[in-house]
C-alpha cells in the first residue's frame, strides 16, 4: 500500500471512531444522559466579563435579570476589562436602580479568567454561572443548569449555544449546521460519562469551591486565550465531573465576515492544540472511550493537513474533494432530518453545510499550522486591550454611587458600595 493509501486508511478510521463512536457508546452508557433535581436551588451569581461590548451588554444583563429563578437569590457581577469603548457606561446605566447588579472596572486588561476570578472574590454564592457579554440567555437557562448539579461530584454544568444570526449570510449558515454537530454529535459521549472536555463560557454554571480550590492554578496562566478550555480541563484533572444539557440556551452572534470567522478559528484552534497537549499528563482520568474520543479528534488535527498534501502531490486533490462533497452533504442531509420541525427561521437548508467543502481544508491547511506556531501569543486574538500580568499593582475601580455599582452580601441581602481592593485570596 502507498503512502498515501495509508494516510487515506488512517483517515477513515478516525473519521468512523469520531462518527459512529458517540452513538455506539451513548447506547452502553449506564446512567442516564440528563439526570435532574428539583428540590436544589442555592445562590446563584452570573458572572459577566466585557470587553468592547458597547451597547450589546445591556440585552445581557436584561435577559440574566430576567431569569425564572427566584430574585432574592440571583446577582450579577459585570466586570469590564479596561474596555477602550463605552462599554462601562452602557453597563452602568442598565444597572441603575438594579440593586441585584453590580458593575466593576479593571484599569488594565486582566483576561477573561482573571475578571471572573476578581468576581468570585467578591461573592458568596454557592453556584457561579459564567455569561459571555455577547450572549443573550433563556429565562429557564440558570434554573435549568441548577437542576443538574445532582451530587457534590458533579462541578460543573455547561448549557447550549445557539446562533441567533443563522440567516445572515452563507458563512453564519454554515455555523448553524457546525453548532449543531459540535452540541448534538460531538460531546453526546462526554455527557453520557459526565466528562464534558470543553463547557463553553457563553453559559456553564459552576460550585465556587471547586473555582476558589483551582484559583492558584488559574492565575498562574500566562496566555488569554482558550481559557474556558483550560478550566474545564483543571475541573476533570482534579476529578471532579463536568457535564451539560441542551435545556439551558443561550443565543450568540457568529461572524458574519470571513475574516472574523478565520480570526476566531485561529484563536480556537491554539487553545485545541495546547488543550491536547496539556492532558497528556492527565488522560488517564477520563474513561477509555472519551479519552479514544478526544485523541481520534487531535490525530486528526494532524493528519488532515497530511493527507491534503500527499493528495495534491500525488494528483489525487479532486478526487478527494469530491470525497468532501458527498461526505459535507451527508451531513447536511442528516442535519436537516434532525430540525426539520423547528420553526423556519431556527434551521437552514441541508446545503449550508457544503461551503465546508473548501472551508475546512483552509482550516486545516493554514490556520492549523499558523496556530501551532503562534501558541505563545498571550493576546485573546480577538481582543485589543493592554494585558498585565501583574496582578499584585491590579488596580481597578467602581462607580460610586451604590445605584450604580453595589455589591451584594448574599448572606444578609444587604447593599454597599467599597472601594475595590488589590488581588488577594478568595473569600478575603
Amino acid at each position: 500500500m502507498s503512502g498515501t493509501g495509508i494516510i487515506e486508511l488512517i483517515c477513515i478510521t478516525l473519521g468512523l471512531i469520531l462518527t459512529i463512536g458517540p452513538a455506539l457508546a451513548a447506547r452502553a452508557r449506564r446512567r442516564t444522559e440528563d439526570e435532574t433535581v428539583d428540590d436544589y436551588e442555592p445562590t446563584v451569581t452570573v458572572i459577566t466579563p466585557m470587553y468592547n461590548e458597547g451597547e450589546t451588554i445591556r440585552q445581557t444583563i436584561r435577559s440574566v435579570l430576567a431569569q425564572d429563578y427566584p430574585a432574592h437569590k440571583l446577582r450579577l457581577i459585570v466586570v469590564d476589562d479596561a474596555s477602550t469603548d463605552d462599554s462601562y457606561e452602557h453597563a452602568l446605566d442598565e444597572a441603575r436602580g438594579e440593586n441585584r447588579v453590580t458593575v466593576l472596572r479593571n484599569e488594565v486588561n486582566l483576561g477573561k479568567r482573571r475578571s471572573i476570578n476578581r468576581a468570585v472574590r467578591r461573592t458568596t454564592s454557592e453556584i457561579i454561572v459564567s455569561v459571555d457579554s455577547d450572549v443573550t440567555v433563556d429565562r429557564r437557562a440558570v434554573p435549568e443548569l441548577v437542576r443538574r448539579f445532582t451530587g457534590p461530584e458533579i462541578a460543573a454544568v455547561g448549557g447550549q449555544v445557539d446562533i441567533r444570526n443563522k440567516q445572515t449570510n452563507w458563512l453564519t449558515r454554515m455555523q448553524a449546521v457546525k453548532y449543531f454537530y459540535g452540541y448534538h454529535t460531538i460531546k453526546n459521549l462526554e455527557r453520557a460519562y459526565r466528562t464534558v472536555l470543553c463547557l463553553s463560557g457563553c453559559l456553564t454554571a459552576y460550585r465556587r469551591s471547586v473555582l476558589v480550590e483551582l484559583e492558584p492554578v488559574l492565575e498562574a496562566r500566562k496566555i488569554k486565550y482558550g481559557e474556558d478550555r483550560f478550566l474545564t480541563r483543571q475541573i476533570i484533572k482534579a476529578g471532579h465531573e463536568t457535564t451539560m444539557t441542551m435545556d439551558a440556551l443561550c443565543h450568540t452572534t457568529a461572524p458574519h465576515e470571513f475574516g472574523d470567522y478565520v480570526s476566531q478559528q485561529l484563536r480556537w484552534r491554539r487553545s485545541t492544540i495546547v488543550d491536547y497537549l496539556g492532558s497528556i499528563s492527565h488522560f488517564w482520568r477520563m474513561h477509555p472511550l472519551v479519552a479514544l474520543h478526544y485523541y481520534t479528534i487531535f490525530a486528526s488535527i494532524i493528519v488532515y493537513p497530511v493527507l491534503l498534501i500527499s493528495a495534491i502531490v500525488s494528483g489525487m486533490f479532486i478526487p478527494l474533494m469530491l470525497l468532501h462533497v458527498l461526505v459535507v452533504l451527508g451531513f447536511g442531509l442528516y442535519y436537516a432530518s434532525k430540525v426539520r420541525g423547528r420553526p423556519a427561521d431556527q434551521r437552514v437548508s441541508a446545503l449550508a453545510f457544503l461551503p465546508m467543502v473548501f472551508v475546512l481544508p483552509i482550516s486545516y491547511a493554514i490556520l492549523t499550522p499558523l496556530a501551532a506556531l503562534t501558541l505563545g501569543t498571550k493576546s485573546w486574538s480577538t481582543r485589543r486591550g493592554t494585558s498585565s500580568d501583574k496582578l499584585a499593582s491590579e488596580s481597578a475601580t467602581t462607580a460610586t454611587a451604590p445605584t450604580l455599582a453595589t455589591e451584594c452580601n448574599d448572606e444578609s441581602n444587604t447593599l454597599h458600595a467599597e472601594p475595590v481592593r488589590a488581588a488577594s485570596p478568595f473569600g478575603a
